[in-house]
């Protein structure tokens, strides 16, 4: 599969059950493993410091009921019957919610988005069964669409979202692999089992870092089957347990208990909540990966698996502690001190392989979001490697992998304890589930046009739990949560400095772009020369002439046969088809040859090398030409926005085989393919080419002689070769600007330009046929 059909993944998830199981069977390798890893470091987590375990058995009942109500009402509930709900054409996570809203009401902050955008035909999700909106859903929607401050305010809400799926992304490979090792402890004693245990966990995530840029799909076959292997397991020994220390425990999972609990432990109750809130870690990952599979898949793998083995592990873990109140070390109480002697071993090697599968699919989340952050502007240039070619959406980002890779061995290190770990995880799990709400009652209104009092109920019910659980790991500040406050604080302020210097250099070009009228005339005026070939200006614009193009002939007063300025935009859709990937237009009347391509890409869209990029290019603008659209004729100051209006949606050259095809060969001679279905255009040349490119258009219907011209033009600029022209920007603070936006102009930005990708990376230019201009931009 083509990694750019994404679109089409749910229609075909629902072709039958057998797909549908075998979806929900390879869910259960990349969507489960962190939640399914949880039973190795809850009641350790809990048991920490707040509260003790007693004779009484109150505090072990109340902390299962807890658990099981936890696990009820937020994945069970709240994920499975109502966020998944949410998706954007099939893709969740922070992002769809975000993009989801942009789409309904327009606090899009994407600067180049324009009416085209509004068009595709996955722009608006099928709304027949939807009710109209509410007479305050539209006050609300009137609201955000007028204050721009709460636009930002949307933004930065959905940015300390995806930061703290970064944070989660540093966290959960080091306390699900040490949580794994720590086994070890009961054979070795106290003593010792310190100094090997995180030796063996740096060891194992160095491992798995490395082998990060072979793919998932490298090994990805494996994951389920270990997945199941482990939930199978911890079931099995909970329902041993079960039978054979406490059967009636099943008694805890009343409500009862949990208002016991919290009645004779008090603070220490509500402080120890932010262990009991562990066992909820890697809920999200049911929305957030959502693209690769199906809702009804993913719910049918947690309802019939994981919730029922996850059930029977902590009852077990608590019918085992009901019956051993002494323990020879306060360092014993957790998962393995339930596990019979004689299955340690092998259960030890299953956790760890667990803990890899779940550490996994928190890196990957990570370079998922990265991605989307990348594509929607709102993070600097990285190097994206899509590290397969049949899966959607697997990519590896070596910056973000190394950076993590640091981070999780210094966070190992450092704390070396199940506690403070889990402190700094519980506190970043919990914190994007208060995003995910907030988001969401905003989408019940919006974009489901329910009623206001459901959103309400919506936020009052969840986010009141959640906020329960997120003060219980709050006050735990300077025992481990910092750490994903810190972590988040960096990236959100990488995030929004990047996103404000982007927004005020298109402010820039905007302000600065030049006429159709100066172009046109340019030639005779400065003396320029027309040499051959395809010149790509790269630009944001959507309209107009960027300021870096009269820069440029400034300079070098010589631009090539065929122009064309081209945007390679984002918009807030996971997948654009590849039917209405480029909007081509004339610029000026057609004997100048000059052209604007807009070039359109999802948030989660791959985008593609160099050369096919430019086969891609070019038969869109000779399928443009061969269509028969006229470029502007008379005035040549007439208004921009026409530009616009006479633009095209084209696809790309395998959507339309019956329109223009390009072939390339290095052979001299070659016979013409007849005039039976294909006509061949061809130049003669007195040298040997080093390449010959030749256009296969259909006879029928019959094209002008004006548009044969131009097509042949297009063909012999081809032949010659391509340019890629892109500005060079140094963004500077104007005079006269407060001290705040110069430090952020001057110095962030100014070092996250330096310190990231060039725009050849992120555009996938060239590097031979690559010409930057450099321009100073005073914003």
């Amino acid at each position: 599969m083509d990694l750019e059909t994404g679109f089409y993944q749910n229609r075909l998830k629902k072709e039958s059950w057998r797909t549908v199981l075998t979806l929900a069977y390879q869910s259960l390798g990349v969507v489960y493993g962190d939640l399914s890893t949880s039973p190795l470091y809850v009641y350790t987590s809990t048991f920490a410091d707040d509260i003790k375990h007693s004779e009484t058995n109150e505090e072990v009942y109340g902390v299962l009921s807890f658990i099981f109500w936890t696990l009820t009402l937020i994945p069970l509930l709240k994920y499975v019957f109502i966020v998944l709900k949410a998706d954007d054409n099939g893709e969740g996570g922070t992002f769809a919610l975000y993009s989801l809203l942009c789409r309904h009401a327009k606090v899009n902050s994407l600067p180049n988005s324009q009416l085209a955008d509004e068009e595709l035909s996955t722009y608006k999700k099928n709304d027949i069964n939807i009710p109209a909106q509410t007479t305050f859903g539209a006050k609300i929607k009137s609201i955000l669409e007028r204050h721009r401050v709460l636009q930002r305010l949307l933004l930065v809400l959905s940015l300390g979202g995806a930061s703290m799926v970064i944070g989660d992304g540093i966290l959960t490979p080091a306390i699900s692999v040490f949580s794994a090792i720590s086994g070890a402890e009961l054979s070795l004693g106290k003593a010792h089992h310190l100094y090997i245990e995180v030796p063996v966990a740096c060891v194992v995530l160095i491992a798995l870092f490395a082998l990060q840029h072979y793919g998932t799909h490298r090994v990805g076959f494996m994951f389920a089957p270990i997945v199941v292997t482990w939930l199978l397991c911890i079931s099995g020994i909970g329902l041993y347990n079960i039978i054979h220390w406490n059967p009636t425990v099943y008694q805890a999972l009343s409500p009862y208990y949990v208002y016991k609990f919290l009645k004779k432990t008090r603070k220490g109750g509500w402080m120890s909540l932010g262990g009991i809130l562990l066992c909820i870690t890697g809920s999200e990952a049911m929305f957030a990966d959502l693209g690769h599979f199906s809702q009804l898949s993913i719910k049918i793998a947690f309802t019939s698996l994981v919730y029922p083995s996850l059930v029977l592990a902590y009852m077990g873990q608590a019918a085992y502690l009901s019956r051993h109140h002494v323990m020879e070390n306060d360092y014993q109480i957790g998962f393995y001190v339930s596990v019979p002697d004689k299955l340690r071993w092998p259960v030890l090697v299953i956790a760890v392989l667990a803990a890899v599968v779940a550490s996994q699919a928190a890196i990957t989340g990570t370079f998922s979001i990265i991605k989307q952050c990348c594509a929607l502007g709102c993070f600097p240039r990285v190097k994206i490697v899509h590290t397969s070619s049949k899966i959607h959406g697997q990519v590896y980002i070596p910056e973000i992998n190394w950076t993590l890779m640091i981070l999780c061995l210094a966070v190992t290190i450092g704390f070396r304890d199940t506690k403070r770990l889990g402190n700094a995880a519980g506190l970043a799990v919990i914190t994007v589930m208060l995003v995910t709400t907030c988001l969401m009652s905003l989408v019940i209104v919006l974009c489901w046009h329910q009623n206001v009092l459901l959103a309400v109920c919506f936020v009052i019910f969840f986010g009141t739990i959640e906020a329960l659980y997120f003060s219980a790991s709050l006050i735990r500040f300077f025992e481990g949560a910092w750490m994903p406050i810190a972590i988040s604080l960096v990236f959100m302020i990488v995030m929004c400095i990047w996103h404000y210097g982007s927004l005020k250099k298109y402010e820039f070009d905007v302000q600065n772009k030049v006429s159709i009228d100066w172009l046109l005339s340019v030639g005779p005026s400065l003396g320029i020369v027309r040499v051959r070939g395809i010149g790509l200006i790269y630009t944001e614009l959507v309209s107009g002439i960027p300021a870096i193009f009269p820069h440029f002939v400034t300079n070098f007063p010589a631009f090539h046969q065929v122009l064309v300025f081209i945007c390679v935009k984002s918009v807030p859709i996971p997948h654009v088809r590849h039917e209405e990937r480029f909007l081509v237009g004339h610029i000026g009347p057609r004997e100048h040859h000059l052209y604007r391509c807009i070039v359109r890409y999802g948030y989660r869209d791959a985008r593609k090398d160099d050369l096919q990029f430019e086969n891609d290019l070019v038969c869109s603008i000779a399928e443009f030409i061969r269509k028969g659209k006229r470029g502007l004729n008379g005035n040549a100051a007439e208004d921009l926005s026409k530009d616009l209006e006479d633009m095209t949606v084209l696809g790309t050259p395998n959507t339309h085989i019956s329109g223009v095809q390009l072939y390339e060969d290095n052979e001299l001679n070659y016979e013409s393919v007849g005039t039976s279905k294909l006509r061949e255009m061809h130049t003669t040349h007195k040298t040997k080419p080093k390449k010959r490119v030749r256009f296969f258009i259909p006879e029928s219907p019959k094209i002008e002689r004006n548009a044969r011209e131009e097509l042949r033009e297009l063909m012999e600029a081809s032949e010659a070769g391509i340019a890629y022209i892109l500005g060079h920007s140094y963004v500077r603070a104007k005079q006269g600007s407060s001290f705040l936006k110069r430090i952020v102009i001057n110095f962030g930005y100014d070092f996250l330009t330096r310190s990231s990708r060039p725009p050849c990376y992120a555009l996938t230019v060239p590097h031979a046929s690559t010409i930057e201009v450099g321009m100073v931009y005073h914003v």
